[in-house]
């Protein structure tokens, strides 16, 4: 600042009512205000504009800096009654300048004698701080966490990663041989046309996002498996993105079967954070990137805990359907409350069966009691009917009749080597059977899923 420039904001006069020689440093005293200091009088009237502007800068120890105040010459600052009395005269050229500016004499009218006490002006009314105060910022956005964000915590333990082996193959090398040996000498005409029908059917627009809910009748039967490879698949053929979503807190498997390495906010600790004001990128912040693509809502981090409440799924199902064009859900196993919630609000179901006599009579079970629902969901439930040993004892085929008389579509999921051997799914190691079921398992779910409206 020049030595001008000093003058001029010297020359301004108190808006605080302050007397000759005393007068305080509005500045001073609004940032005094905004910093907790109090509207008290200014303990000083020697500030000059750069020492105000430089408590501006700092503040005080320990606090945020302050909202910018603008200057008294700044653009579009208000500043305070700064008329000139009609009998005051300008202060001389070369006179010498007081602690608060320059000297001004005082007028002296024609008809008093020289020396004669001049009698005191009554001193100008207060101006109203030109300033308001700001408005009480909140200690946090409204959509932010109340509480510390959580620590990440590792999906498998390190030493069980060092101890796994290498994944195997879904076909033998024998298969695989006899596979490509038949490619030679057949034609590929039809398996373009159903590649094509099956691309077409993953690939339908939509308006809203669609909920597709999967479950079983009990844990241990492949449900987060189905789950991770039909995100894996909807989010490979779709261009929009496409969410797998963990409802099942009991120690799930669907991180490690989506290859996520660690895991950090879960579907509970979002439903307090999600706000309609969010953006995509604002709520990718706290979903898991799936390597492969996609993205990921675990349920827990690895630990034992309460089961997730059907609000927060609720709340948590409701919100992202505006950012995801696709969510898959892990459910928890039937008769779970989640688990009932998700089946009935889901726009399409997947029930996963294990391909044994027991498991095949519950999940007719099951399918008997989406038919008593007040609207019926078979229309839009597919069973998926997945084999977890190469020696099963239940004829496919007789299985698939006794489900599908119920009126659902049966898809079978074979047996495959990589898939048993758990892990991280690696699609370009799965069986060329399994890679067509899920196709096909993801196409009937996609085609129904899209004609809800």
């Amino acid at each position: 600042m020049t030595s001008g420039e000093q003058g001029r904001g010297q020359e301004q006069p108190s808006v605080h009512g302050g007397g000759s020689g005393g007068g305080g440093d509005w500045q001073r005293d609004v940032l005094r205000e905004l910093g907790g200091g109090g509207s008290g009088p200014s303990d000083a009237g020697t500030h000059t504009g750069a020492e105000a502007g430089a408590e501006a800068r700092v503040g005080t120890e320990g606090d945020a800096p302050g909202p910018h105040v603008p200057g008294p010459h700044a653009p579009g600052a208000v500043l305070p009654n700064t008329s000139v009395s009609p009998d005051a005269s300008p202060s001389a050229p070369g006179a010498p300048d007081g602690p608060d500016g320059p000297a001004s004499p005082s007028p002296v009218p024609a008809d008093r004698a020289v020396g004669e006490p001049v009698p005191e002006r009554p001193a100008a009314p207060a101006v109203p701080d030109p300033v308001p105060d700001p408005a009480p910022v909140p200690a946090r956005a409204p959509h932010l966490p109340a509480a510390p964000a959580p620590e990440s915590s590792p999906t498998l333990d390190p030493r069980l990663l060092l101890a796994l082996g290498r994944p195997l193959h879904g076909d033998s090398v024998t298969r695989r041989t006899g596979r490509a040996l038949r490619k030679l000498t057949s034609s590929a005409a039809q398996d373009v046309a159903e590649q094509t029908r099956i691309a077409r059917e993953l690939q339908q627009p939509v308006t809203t996002g669609r909920v597709v809910a999967v479950t079983s009748i009990r844990g241990g039967v492949g449900k987060s498996t189905v789950s991770a490879l039909l995100g894996r698949t909807l989010n490979h053929y779709r261009h929009d993105p496409v969410l797998t979503l963990e409802a099942d807190a009991a120690l799930g498997t669907l991180p490690v079967r989506l290859g996520a390495e660690a895991v950090r906010w879960t579907c509970a600790d979002l439903a307090p954070v999600l706000h309609p004001s969010m953006r995509l990128t604002d709520v990718t912040g706290y979903l898991v990137p799936v390597p492969d693509g996609g993205w990921l809502l675990p349920a827990s981090r690895g630990q034992v805990g309460p089961p997730l409440a059907m609000t927060a799924y609720r709340k948590v199902t409701l919100a992202l359907r505006r950012y995801f064009a696709v969510t898959v859900v892990d459910c928890e196993t039937l008769p779970g409350e989640v688990a009932r919630t998700a089946m009935d609000t889901a726009h399409a179901r997947v029930v996963v069966s294990p391909a044994t006599a027991e498991g095949v009579n519950a999940t007719r079970q099951v399918l008997d009691w989406l038919a008593r629902l007040p609207h019926s969901a078979l229309a839009t439930t597919v069973v998926a009917l997945v084999s977890s040993t190469p020696d099963a004892l239940l004829d496919g085929k007789t299985a698939a009749g006794h489900l599908k008389e119920a009126g659902v579509t049966v898809v079978t999921v074979p047996y495959d080597r990589h898939l048993a051997g758990g892990g991280p799914i690696h699609t370009g190691l799965l069986a060329h059977d399994t890679r067509q079921a899920v196709l096909r398992l993801a196409a009937e779910v996609m085609g129904r899923a899209v004609r809800v409206r």
